[in-house]
């Protein structure tokens, strides 16, 4: 209670110099709405929470800033925090009620969504009598800040439907960035049109470069190209979603090329460039090729290696099996490694079946998490040492340590559709399982053989089979076929890194249906044809 009195007495000081009530909301001045926000912050963490936010929110009405539009958005959250919701709308009833202008509609609306209440923004925005185009970006981009991507396209689509207001280049930027998150290539193009046609937007390097990554993030790379070649490429930002589009699609020819070009037309490279090129590299096993454009990025460009080239230079090594030279950069680094080299390291060091160097890494990892126990145990189970493995696991249950489980999503009629492994909540389920069997049964009359090393437990070959055949990527494939037209793409996004076992069966599919296949993973893109992948089995 200590810190909360301090603060109510800041207030109850700062009172005797404030200025009267009739003019106090419009001369809030940033350090006094700090100290009042930092009160309200505080609330939640109090055993007397309650009796504090009311203390705090009489002394604010008392200093006549109760309809200052900041700090009816930190009381209205300090409310809704303290499980005291009513209070809170009503409080937002009556400030709308006051018809605060939209100037104060939008610094409400900005300030709920920067505390995460998206809900209660949407309120501000349903009721409030003046609206501008501000108010609807702010809206759009709040929802893509809090990662509610469906729910900022929804809202574009509101403001064309239901208002008079055209969208900006803001609105078109986020909605972009909406769906490069969602992987929605359908939505891409339909916010791509509203700016051609209806919206009438002029490019700038910001829309460039969201246009050349939301096609090359929406696994339609053609495009991305196609976008890339028709505009203004003075920005190096436009330059470095190229790369970054070809890195993660594994075309480091095509990446190279790109970079070639940029040096000719004298755009100077920066880090993310380099960051760039380095996973191109990486993702394709171009060991001198990605050496030398760490080198290059000091020697010609002056360019200071930072902590994340680090780590592409480490993923370069480790995924090439240079797994003891990536261990060697770590140590050598000027710069603390932090737990993306080491989950980087103990990544390589699974695929390479070395043990000592996955404990090492294990062992620096300060915040291991579910994934990183999981990926010794694998190492372990690999090299079958199924009593170290066994060790593992027990740990991982000591210590309340879950497997973070896999998730893919696909879309479909507009829909996104998500599943887990073993998902058996979709309202076709029965129909999926009985195509995914289906599938099964024709991929291995073919000659496709599980890979049943990736399961953890020591148990028979029948059981590692059923382990596998149930991933997310599987069941949200059997969905997409389900539903999809014979030789139609099916587009699918993952979580996690896909496991190899996947890998292979999607490839047998691929060439068993004559379907193009293509699967966005946590680490980059596979498209699956003919029964082949374009990462040519190495990511």
């Amino acid at each position: 209670m200590q810190r909360i009195s301090i603060s109510i007495s800041g207030i109850r000081r700062f009172s005797v110099t404030s200025p009267s009530p009739s003019s106090a909301s419009n001369h809030v001045t940033l350090a006094d709405q700090r100290l009042l926000k930092q009160v309200l912050g505080s609330c939640k963490s109090q055993s007397n929470s309650k009796s504090v936010l009311l203390q705090a929110h009489a002394h604010i009405l008392k200093l006549g800033y109760g309809t200052h539009p900041t700090l009816v958005a930190s009381i209205v959250t300090a409310y809704r925090r303290c499980n005291l919701p009513h209070i809170a709308r009503r409080l937002l009833t009556r400030f709308l009620s006051l018809s605060p202008g939209v100037s104060n509609t939008n610094l409400v609306i900005e300030s709920l969504m920067i505390n995460g209440e998206c809900g209660l923004a949407k309120k501000v925005l349903r009721k409030a009598s003046d609206r501008n185009v501000i108010t609807w970006n702010l809206m759009i981009g709040g929802y893509v800040r809090n990662v509610q991507y469906e729910e900022a396209l929804k809202t574009l689509k509101d403001m064309i439907s239901f208002s008079d207001i055209k969208p900006n280049k803001f609105s078109f930027a986020s909605a972009l960035a909406a769906c490069a998150r969602l992987g929605d290539l359908n939505r891409a193009k339909w916010v791509h049109s509203l700016m051609m046609t209806d919206g009438g937007v002029e490019l700038n390097p910001i829309l460039c470069t969201a246009l050349v990554d939301v096609y090359a993030k929406c696994g339609d790379i053609k495009t991305s190209r196609e976008v890339f070649y028709g505009v203004e490429r003075d920005d190096v930002s436009v330059w470095n979603a190229m790369i970054t589009g070809f890195a993660t699609h594994g075309l480091a020819e095509e990446a190279i090329r790109v970079f070639s070009e940029m040096e000719g037309q004298h755009v100077s490279p920066d880090s993310i460039t380099f960051l760039g090129m380095l996973t191109a590299c990486s993702h394709c096993g171009l060991l001198e090729e990605g050496k030398g454009y760490f080198d290059l990025m000091s020697q010609r460009y002056s360019i200071q290696p930072k902590l994340e080239h680090y780590g592409a230079m480490v993923d370069l090594l480790g995924r090439g099996g240079k797994v003891k030279e990536a261990y060697e950069l770590i140590e050598s680094m000027p710069v603390e490694p932090d737990l993306v080299i080491w989950r980087s390291l103990l990544s390589s060091s699974r695929t390479y079946k070395n043990p000592k160097l996955a404990e090492t890494a294990i062992q620096n990892l300060s915040k291991a998490r579910s994934g990183d126990y999981v990926l010794l145990s694998n190492i372990y189970s690999s090299t079958k040492k199924w009593e170290s493995a066994q060790k593992v696991r027990e740990l991982m249950k000591r210590e309340g340590i879950r497997k973070a489980k896999g998730k893919s999503w696909v879309e479909f009629g507009g829909v996104i559709h998500r599943f887990k492994a073993g998902d058996a909540s979709h309202v076709e389920t029965k129909g999926i399982y009985k195509l995914l069997e289906e599938l099964i049964q024709r991929t291995k009359s073919q000659g496709f053989v599980p890979d049943t090393d990736l399961v953890l437990m020591d148990v028979s070959e029948e059981e590692k089979e059923e382990n596998l055949n149930y991933h997310s990527e599987k069941l949200a494939l059997a969905f997409g076929i389900l539903k999809s037209s014979p030789g139609s793409e099916v587009r699918i996004q993952k979580n996690i890194r896909m496991c190899s076992d996947c890998h292979n069966w999607i490839k047998s599919v691929s060439r068993l249906l004559n379907r193009v296949i293509i699967i966005r993973d946590r680490i980059r893109f596979h498209r699956f044809e003919d029964g082949l992948c374009s990462c040519k089995d190495y990511w």
